[in-house]
Formats: structure tokens, sequence, C-alpha cells
């Protein structure tokens, strides 16, 4: 290589410092200028405009220039940007990123790995359901049986303590993050307290009718300061299962440990929201199964449009808790609001609102064991006053939840950086 290119920046010859040209000429040094730059230029443009130069004032004849010469006035302006001499402000950034600039890191997991495992981890969760007679219904056996759901509880709850050590080493060993990062993609830390609160609030807001109907109309709001009407429900299995075992067990694996595998992908926030709550609702799916084998006599076509719709609505469930992890990383709050959501039950979309009565309660079928009598209720009309109150505070209610959605949302804790344009 020539011995003497130098990089200069002076704008052009006429403008460099005589005594600086006057240095370089006595050790031999071809000085090479910068042209007039600005980061507006093209950079390819910049780069060549600053190589002719040179060529033009130390060749003259540009047709004639050997192929070791341009690789020489390369090398030595690359050699200048790399030490960050005399480059104009910005050029050294835009070259270093000349080749890299649209290139993206590898992720640590492709999108089809992150898919196996989630269809792994699935079948985990369902699995154990119909691999002993314990936890799998019959015909004579219903799956709201107390003996079926201690059996399934127990079940599930190892599969997810098995499911969240193996991604918890995943990320500790494999992914090479601390325990304090993988307990945070997990959910599980910080726990985040405001946060639980603020979803909770969100999610009571779309159901401000429901709630208006239960505990206004129906007069279950003396119930709820008491507390009689938790004690109630939580004292039998079935509402165990409904409003503990499985929240929590169905948020530990679809959003626990599903949307962390997948935020190691390149996918982006808004494709994992829609796409991850697909496994939760065909992860509900076997209940067509379930349905069939305990109600043989119900012909194919309701049983099938009662799976789709269950597939539905859990799905768009899936959406709204995909959301509310990735923005506030808390999975207790998830929890929370998947209970209260089983809870409040769908919102009445049609009809007239009516106030329940106790009724007098029909024969219970043996083969149900079921853990305790259920409570058994008619329902009476009432002044149209009522619907119409209904429906205003429900429509009242799903404006202000749009409208505080990405607020209440907002968490230092956040998993993911969404916009409301996402």
């Amino acid at each position: 290589m020539n011995p003497g290119l130098k990089l200069m920046q002076d704008g052009a010859p006429g403008h460099a410092a005589a005594d600086t040209v006057q240095d370089f000429q006595e050790r031999g040094i071809t000085p090479i200028y910068w042209p007039s730059y600005s980061p507006d230029l093209n950079l390819i443009e910049t780069v060549w405009n600053l190589m002719k130069q040179w060529i033009q004032e130390n060749h003259g004849d540009e047709e004639n220039l050997s192929y070791d010469t341009l690789r020489e006035v390369w090398a030595a302006l690359i050699e200048n940007v790399e030490k960050g001499e005399m480059a104009p402000a910005g050029l050294m950034d835009r070259l270093k990123n000349l080749y890299g600039k649209d290139e993206k890191p590898e992720p640590l997991l492709s999108i089809s790995a992150a898919v196996l495992l989630s269809v792994i981890f699935t079948l985990l969760y369902i699995v154990p359901f119909y691999v002993s007679p314990s936890t799998r219904p019959s015909p004579t056996l219903s799956r709201d049986a107390p003996s079926v759901i201690k059996a399934r509880v127990r079940a599930v709850t190892t599969s997810c303590f098995l499911s969240s050590l193996g991604v918890f080493c995943f990320f500790i060993y494999k992914a090479n993050y601390p325990p304090t990062e993988a307990l945070r993609l997990l959910g599980w830390w910080p726990i985040g307290p405001l946060e639980i609160i603020k979803c909770f609030l969100l999610t009571a807001l779309l159901f401000m009718g429901p709630l208006f109907e239960a505990g206004i109309v129906e007069g279950e709001w003396k119930d709820w300061i008491r507390g009689s009407r938790v004690a109630e429900t939580l004292g039998g299995w079935i509402g165990w299962r409904n409003f503990v075992a499985g929240p929590i067990t169905e948020e530990v694996i679809f959003r626990s440990i599903l949307i962390p595998l997948h935020l190691l992908t390149d996918l982006s926030p808004a494709r994992i929201v829609f796409i991850t709550p697909l496994y939760f609702g065909i992860a509900h799916v076997h209940h067509f199964y379930e349905f069939r084998l305990t109600h043989p006599h119900t012909s194919f076509t309701p049983s099938i449009a009662r799976t789709l719709f269950q597939f539905g609505y859990t799905t768009i469930f899936g959406w709204y808790a995909t959301f509310l992890y990735l923005r506030t990383g808390s999975l207790p709050a998830v929890i929370l609001v998947h209970a209260f959501c089983n809870y409040c039950g769908l919102p009445r979309l049609w009809g007239c609102v009516e106030a329940r009565e106790p009724a007098i309660p029909t024969v219970t079928r043996g083969k149900e064991d079921v853990d305790g009598a259920p409570d058994f209720m008619t329902h009476k009309s009432l002044n149209i006053g009522w619907t119409i109150a209904y429906y205003v505070i429900l429509v009242a209610g799903a404006f202000t939840f749009c409208s505080q959605l990405w607020r209440l949302t907002e968490s230092s804790h956040e998993l993911a950086s969404f916009t409301p344009s996402a």
C-alpha cells in the first residue's frame, strides 16, 4: 500500500492549512481531502466523490487507474474512518452501518422452534386429562365430578411446575439470562401490585353492564360486601376449578411460558398478541370430545357449534390477556383478570334484564357425582327501565375501556414495546 495516503477534512484543497499540507509533503504523504459533506447526501455518492477527487488530483486520467490504486484509496478511507480522524460528523457511523444497517440480531429462537415448543407444552397441559381413569370423563362420570376435578388439578399443577422449571432453565443456561431476567420474562417478578390493580379496574370497566345486572338488579351487592358469595363459590370443587386452579394453570402455560418463547423470536409484539392465543383456543377444543361423551344424545351440529363458540371467545380473551401480559409483565395480573372474567361470564348482548328468584330444585343425575346441591333459580320480568339502564352502562363501560386501554396498561415492567398504532 502507498505509505503516504492520509485523509484531511478541510472541504477542498484550497482550504487546507498550508503547514499541514507542507508537513504531509515533507513526509511523502499524499493528502486526500473530504469533499463538502452533508448528512443528507447519499453515502455511496459521498464516498465516490471523495475517491474521484483524489484520483483527479494525483492521476488526472481516471480511465487508466489500476485496481491496486483504487484499493489503496479505499483502504486509506477505511483506516481513517475507523480511527475517527478528521471524518465529517456522522459519516463514520454511516460507513460502519453501510452493510449492516438493515440487518437484525439473530433471534435466540426460530419461529418454527417456538411453535413446536408451544405445541409440546400445550399437549403437556391437556394429555394428563386422559391418561388416567381418575382424570378421564366417561358416560357415567362428568368432568364436574369432584373426584375428576381433584385428579385433574393435581395433574396440571405438576405439568405447570415441570414446564415452568424447564423454561426457566432454558433462559438461564441456553439464553444466558440472569435469574432475575428469567423470572421477569415468566411474569413472576416483580409482582407489580399497581399493575394488578390497574388491569382489574380496566377489565371491570368492560363488565360494568354485567356487574350492574348481578349486583344491583339481582341484589348480589350485599353478598359482595359480606363476602358470602365468594365463600360459597370457592367452597365447592367446581368453583375452585373455575376461579382458582383453572386461571392459574392456564395463565402459567399459555401466558407465562408460551409468550416468552415467542419473544425470543423475531415476531413483533402485535403478531405475538394475535398468534399465541390460538394455542389457548385450540386447547379448549378437547371439550368437544368430553361433551359428546357425556351427552351422547345431543346431535353433532349443536356440539360442534358449542365448541367453535368456545374456541372463539377463549381466543378473544387470549388476545386481551396476552396484551396485558406484554404491557405489564405481571402474571398475577392476568390470573386475576382471568378469574374475574370467568366469574362474570359473557356479557348480555340482547334480551331483557330479569331478576332471579329461588326455585324448587330438580333431581340431580347420580352419575355426575356432584359435591353439593346447586342453587336453583328462576327469573321474573322487570320494568323496561332496568334493561335500558343495563345497555347504557354496558356501552359507557365499553367506551371508557377503549379510552383507558393504553393508560391503565402502561408499566415500566413491560415485556414488549407497543404504540397505539401497532
